[in-house]
């Protein structure tokens, strides 16, 4: 990093620790902890684009090509005010950064409102999370044309982009841990033999890892909060950190892999047919699906939705976790049912008029 000019020495009454945190291939990652910094450091509230919305933009499209900035935070500079309290200590002394560095509070909302400015008016051709740029278009002639807009504004902006990782021109891509294109969305099959092969967990820690992973797929899975309930109950704060696994947690972490082992597959939105919202409640959760109806005469999931009732909620009659049902699916569908045509199906008697 010396060498590149990412670092210099540094003369800073700030330093922070090094840590060296192994990786699963052998490599050692070098990070710096800056959790005393961050505790100090006013938060940047920049939003973060909402992935599903990124997904579905992808989905929809016929040519999507995706960039990946080369060690973007690095190509971000930082003031003289903010190196010194970059500092870092090694065994050979005091360094600061040059460039932002990953671990501070607020570097992702940085590198954000960089790649949203960078990508400005080409919401409809163009996304970003953090480094991970998506160009799509209907048509090849569209695409090629979006392609030279981010090119030219990549290269005014004086980024650079990693060859080795970017797809162009493709009908389906790799983003985000999905893959997308033509309609469709799909876990990524690598992220499902991980979920696949995880062991069963000892400890509340890896409760939630198996969790944080299994849950970025929820979409995907009917009823996730009241299949996964057993194993939320275990992260309670007022439980010890080794776990008692029961038969019920068991089946639970079963029924989730399988599920994503069974290659579930939704549908990108299409805003120009009316969807089929289907709500239901049980007895520890209430969930839904929006559909539409596709070229085939058949209904396809577009995302599933679930929540864990909590222990008040638990104690409604029937008919209001199924009114609640209604109530929280329409709450959540919003970006696809408000000004839209949808119509509303519930298998409870009692809610039809």
């Amino acid at each position: 990093m010396l060498q590149m000019g990412i670092i210099h020495p540094s003369s800073s009454a700030w330093a922070s620790p090094v840590v060296l945190v192994p990786k699963p291939d052998g490599e050692i990652c070098f990070c710096v902890d800056y959790h005393k910094l961050n505790a100090v450091t006013c938060p940047d509230n920049y939003p973060m684009p909402h992935t599903d919305e990124l997904l579905e933009k992808l989905g929809c499209a016929q040519f999507i090509s995706t960039l990946d900035l080369t060690k973007g935070y690095w190509q971000v500079p930082l003031d003289e005010s903010a190196k010194e309290r970059s500092a870092f200590i090694t065994h050979v002394g005091l360094y600061e950064f040059n460039v932002l560095p990953f671990g501070l509070r607020n570097a992702p909302a940085t590198f954000q409102k960089l790649v949203d400015s960078l990508l400005a008016g080409l919401g409809e051709s163009a996304v970003a999370y953090l480094d991970d740029v998506a160009i799509f278009s209907d048509s090849w002639a569209e695409h090629l044309e979006h392609l030279q807009k981010v090119f030219e504004r990549i290269r005014e902006a004086g980024l650079t982009v990693k060859a080795k990782k970017c797809q162009i021109g493709l009908n389906r891509v790799t983003y985000l841990g999905h893959q997308v294109g033509q309609g469709t969305i799909n876990p990524l099959q690598a992220k499902v033999e991980a979920i696949q092969k995880w062991p069963v967990p000892k400890s509340k820690k890896q409760v939630q890892s198996f969790l944080g992973l299994a849950g970025y797929y929820r979409r995907f899975v009917p009823h996730y909060s009241q299949i996964a309930a057993p194993l939320t109950d275990l992260t309670r704060k007022n439980l010890p950190n080794a776990v008692q696994w029961t038969d019920e947690c068991q089946k639970a972490f079963n029924q989730l892999k399988e599920t994503l082992m069974s290659d579930p597959v939704l549908r990108a939105p299409d805003f120009d047919k009316p969807f089929l919202v289907t709500t239901d409640a049980s007895e520890r959760g209430v969930g839904a699906v929006l559909m539409q109806e596709g070229p085939d005469q058949e209904f396809h999931s577009v995302v599933f939705l679930s929540k864990k009732l909590s222990e008040r909620e638990n104690h409604w009659s029937i008919s209001e976790k199924e009114c609640y049902a209604i109530v929280y699916a329409l709450e959540k569908l919003r970006p696809y049912v408000w000004g839209w045509r949808f119509h509303l199906q519930t298998d409870h008697a009692a809610l039809q008029w």
